[in-house]
């Protein structure tokens, strides 16, 4: 592995196993030690390439990707449920399509879902405990993944309603980090993001709704995407949390990436957010130009007092530098985020209700979801729709660093510390973990209140070998910017090169 090193100068300052039916079942998760295993999988890209020039098959993708997740489970526990029999039944359709001429932009490669993504035939637990019967059709963007010629493996673990920065909860272990298996992935797509850092899939879906894409990708050395609202469809949700929620893909490399992107992107009839689409594979392959990024330290009010580790801040550093480095100008900036955290916490605990209500055994969930329940069923009504009022008002306020500023990008840290330890959040409050989570993890949760896309990009590691990563934001609709210059980015630093020990 290797770290970002410290640089002299800072950018200077300016303005289960148990059977649940015969194609369904979830992967064992009995402890043992970890053994070595072969070389990843290769990427998504790459992966279809292999499969349209016939160099290997669907059939021996998808069984090495299965083997490869068994193996790990006892370690890893990233995935709540395998599609092993019908996943290698498409697996072996795919390759007859192949052999016979067709061509699809993932035609026969494997991939994951997060956990709170209905597939056909499987249950969604969004990391509760209890039953849940299975859904009897796909999520839309499951179906444009099986459109694109993907082939679902499995469901990948997600903290309980994707509250919190950390994969573990008492329905299924603890999800664990490959680069460190004594510390969390992150959450809440924790479970994708350890499946595709350690190699088990070539790419995975997630979802972010407070950075839950870009969290995990932070701490375990992946590009993640979070999307403008309504890019990727949320059906059969039509403003999922209040409309602070949006799938998206985590990936090694920012092509795979837009290429999942690209694959799943587009709406549903019935989605409230419709925004015009986008080229994301053919941003990945374009010259950024030359940009002007607003390098930003200091998060949004939470109270914790919240700042980067040094670990962090040193991280960042040295990417704004290699920023600064390839012809763009960075300056230290101030946006104006305001109490932006006052639109947030009703947004986002009325989310919880809406889906803690629909549990069939409510008891069993986390008391810290009870307690979120609580609140936003006191939150709801015409609190949470002024939420929602403000949010043209904080449009214009922040959105002023682009329109006013004249700035193109905003890097910040994606996190403010480093993955923190299994078992860290465990036996805490409601209250307490809420202040914990607010002091590790301050800065993503803006841009879901605004809608706005956004980019994990690998920053480096500590120096005890822990993954860190930095955000790139932009105003509305500008995903394709903030692809492009990620790929610069991806040229320079080449993180891919980098992989957690097996």
């Amino acid at each position: 592995m290797s770290s970002a090193e410290p640089t002299a100068a800072e950018p200077t300052e300016a303005g289960r196993t148990e059977q649940t039916g015969p194609a369904v079942r979830e992967p064992g998760r009995s402890p043992r030690p970890a053994v070595p295993g072969p070389s990843p999988l290769p990427g998504l890209a790459e992966s279809a390439r292999r499969l349209a020039d016939a160099t290997t098959t669907s059939t021996a993708l998808v069984a090495d990707a299965l083997a490869r997740v068994e193996a790990t489970q006892p370690t890893l526990n990233a995935f709540r449920h395998l599609r092993a029999e019908a996943a290698l039944a498409e697996a072996a359709e795919a390759d007859r399509r192949l052999a016979a001429g067709e061509r699809l932009p993932l035609l026969g490669v494997p991939v994951a879902v997060k956990d709170d993504t209905d597939v056909a035939g499987l249950p969604t637990h969004f990391g509760c405990d209890g039953e849940r019967p299975p859904a009897v059709s796909d999520s839309e963007v499951v179906r444009r993944l099986r459109a694109a010629g993907a082939v679902v493996v499995g469901k990948t673990n997600s903290c309980e309603l994707g509250q919190w920065p950390f994969t573990e909860g008492t329905a299924f272990g603890a999800t664990r980090n490959p680069w460190n298996t004594a510390h969390t992935p992150g959450g809440s797509s924790g479970g994708s993001a350890a499946a595709v850092a350690a190699g088990l899939v070539p790419a995975a879906l997630g979802s972010d709704g407070a950075g839950s894409v870009r969290i995990p990708a932070a701490w375990t050395h992946l590009v993640g995407i979070k999307p403008q609202r309504g890019r990727v469809s949320v059906h059969p949700h039509s403003d999922s949390f209040q409309g602070l929620t949006v799938n998206g893909p985590l990936a090694r490399t920012v092509a795979d990436a837009a290429l999942l992107l690209d694959a799943v992107a587009g709406s549903h009839p019935e989605d409230l957010h419709r925004p015009p689409a986008v080229r994301a594979a053919d941003a990945a392959r374009r010259d950024p130009g030359r940009l002007r990024i607003a390098l930003a330290w200091r998060p949004p009010l939470t109270l914790t007092g919240a700042g980067p580790d040094p670990e962090v801040r040193r991280a960042v550093t040295a990417l704004a530098e290699a920023l600064a480095r390839l012809g763009h100008r960075v300056e230290e900036a101030r946006p104006r985020y305001g109490l932006i955290g006052l639109s947030f916490v009703p947004r986002a605990t009325v989310g919880i209700a809406e889906f803690a209500a629909r549990h069939p055994e409510p008891a069993l969930l986390d008391p810290r979801t009870r307690s979120a329940l609580r609140t936003g069923t006191r939150l709801g009504g015409r609190v949470v729709r002024a939420a929602r009022a403000r949010e043209a008002r904080q449009h214009r306020r922040i959105g002023a660093l682009f329109d006013t500023s004249g700035f193109d990008v905003l890097l910040t840290p994606t996190t403010a510390a480093p993955p923190p330890r299994i078992g860290r959040f465990d036996d805490l409050s409601a209250w307490r973990t809420d202040v914990a989570m607010a002091a590790a993890c301050p800065y993503a949760w803006p841009w879901n209140v605004l809608g706005w896309p956004g980019v994990n990009v690998p920053a480096g590691f500590t120096r005890s070998g822990l993954p860190v990563g930095a955000q790139l934001l932009g105003p509305s609709r500008s995903e394709e910017r903030l692809i492009a210059l990620a790929a610069q980015l991806e040229d320079d630093r080449r993180w891919f090169e980098h992989r957690p020990p097996v």
